[in-house]
């Protein structure tokens, strides 16, 4: 998914994000996802968060606005990509 494009959106709150992230990732916690969903038409979203349970909820609201998103839980699980 990476090399077809898809970009990583962190859901977690800014201050998580600091405190460790995906390299190239993007913040959009969930509080402003709906707000942000304009910028992610047309793209893969691959989403991360602590656990994977904010990432899961994040895709139920993204795939209802037609946008294709994957749950790749928490975000170590991807840090070496």
């Amino acid at each position: 998914l990476l090399i077809n494009g898809a970009i990583v959106v962190d859901v977690r709150t800014v201050e998580e994000f600091n405190s460790g992230h995906v390299k190239g990732s993007l913040n959009i916690p969930m509080s402003s996802l709906l707000s942000n969903m304009e910028r992610l038409k047309g793209k893969e979203v691959i989403l991360v968060c602590r656990s994977g349970m904010r990432a899961q909820n994040a895709k139920g609201m993204l795939k209802s606005n037609g946008i294709q998103a994957y749950n790749a839980g928490a975000w170590q699980n991807i840090s070496e990509l």
